[in-house]
């Protein structure tokens, strides 16, 4: 079956894109400050999270119980004006108990009976898959077809999803009995894992005080789903560099432990690299990273910022890496450091805003 042609939508008028950045750095601000209100600190998390909504990816979010990753994920969708659900994995969940189901629908008048599709909760524009590691791969393959299609597909018929759609799982990195982990080719789908650890003590201080009060300041609206979805085709027009695509290039081709590209720690502590999928979600990230803070050219800074998040879930290490104590994130931060990063920076900004004004 071929595939949905999408169209990217273009600026009526020159210098559109560069206001589109300008209203998108705002709204990034300002989103901000309404979750101050609620989320004490996880500053990184909550630029990832945004990161993630603005190139229209789906997110896994690792962190220990009582982190407030539920309350940050619902937080964010208040602030975005969105409809949120929460799904609470469990090793009994059924695929229509999320997608829902055909349910025999009896016209009393008449006597006509007919299935009338019932949706799940699938349905929604913000979705906090809770441990999604404990549900059943049948489960998960269905959760898989809304990410990549963004449809369900029931009794042969296909039910579009609202957009935007946006999948934000979690994991427990403690607790691994009675789980199913994610395969890698589902994790790929994934456009970047996040880790939320724990506060500093000037942050678990001031935890303690709001959360323990009278009342939590509710957060407003900032942008609706069509504004959303009008600054994520203003993310995908930030231009990147040459350089910076070959950068992006290098760098994935250089986790594969088969290439001739690889150094060889590469070799020495991965069984796998990253595909490319993982580039294009690196140069995404990266755009998305640039224009939220109001840069219109993406620059390697934003490359290796987003780096740790869009490759963790996509490298495999080997027994010798194990043993010798090494992460995924550390040998991505001995990567980032063996590649070079010279590049003039004369006439960056003023190139890209004749690119965005083109």
């Amino acid at each position: 079956m071929a595939k949905k042609k999408t169209t990217a939508k273009t600026s009526a008028n020159p210098g559109d894109d560069l206001e589109g950045l300008k209203r998108l750095k705002a709204a990034y601000d300002s989103i901000r400050e309404q979750m101050s209100g609620t989320i004490v600190g996880q500053a990184d998390v909550i630029e990832q999270l945004l990161v993630c909504i603005f190139a229209r990816g789906h997110c896994i979010l690792e962190g220990v119980p009582g982190l407030a990753k539920t309350l940050m994920v619902k937080t964010l969708a208040q602030c975005l004006s969105m409809d949120f659900n929460r799904i609470q994995f469990t090793p009994d969940l059924m695929p229509s108990d999320i997608t829902g189901t055909d349910v025999m629908h009896e016209d009393r008048a008449t006597g006509h009976r007919e299935f009338q599709f019932i949706k799940g909760p699938l349905f929604t524009n913000v979705l906090l898959a809770d441990e999604i590691n404990r549900t059943p791969p049948k489960t998960q393959a269905a959760l898989l077809e809304a990410m990549q299609e963004h449809q369900v597909t029931v009794g042969g018929q296909r039910y579009p999803l609202p957009e935007p759609f946006f999948v934000l799982a979690t994991q427990n990195p403690i607790e691994q009995e009675g789980t199913y982990p994610l395969p890698e080719a589902q994790l790929d789908r994934f456009f970047v894992k996040v880790f939320v650890g724990y506060p500093d003590p000037t942050e678990e201080r001031q935890i303690y005080r709001l959360m323990t009060g009278e009342e939590i300041t509710a957060p407003e609206p900032v942008l609706d789903a069509e504004q959303i979805i009008e600054l994520q085709h203003v993310v995908r027009r930030v231009p990147i560099s040459d350089f910076c695509l070959d950068y992006v290039m290098h760098m994935v081709r250089a986790t594969r432990p088969d290439s001739g590209e690889a150094p060889d720690f590469i070799k020495e502590w991965l069984l796998w690299g990253a595909g490319p999928r993982a580039g294009q979600s690196l140069i995404l990230a990266a755009k998305a990273r640039a224009a939220l803070y109001g840069r219109p050219e993406v620059q390697i800074e934003d490359i290796t910022n987003v780096a740790n998040a869009v490759l963790r879930h996509r490298l495999v290490l080997n027994y010798n890496a194990e043993a010798q104590g090494q992460t995924v994130d550390s040998v991505i931060r001995k990567l980032i450091e063996t590649i070079p990063t010279h590049q003039s920076a004369e006439g960056v900004d003023e190139r890209a805003e004749r690119v965005l004004k083109a």
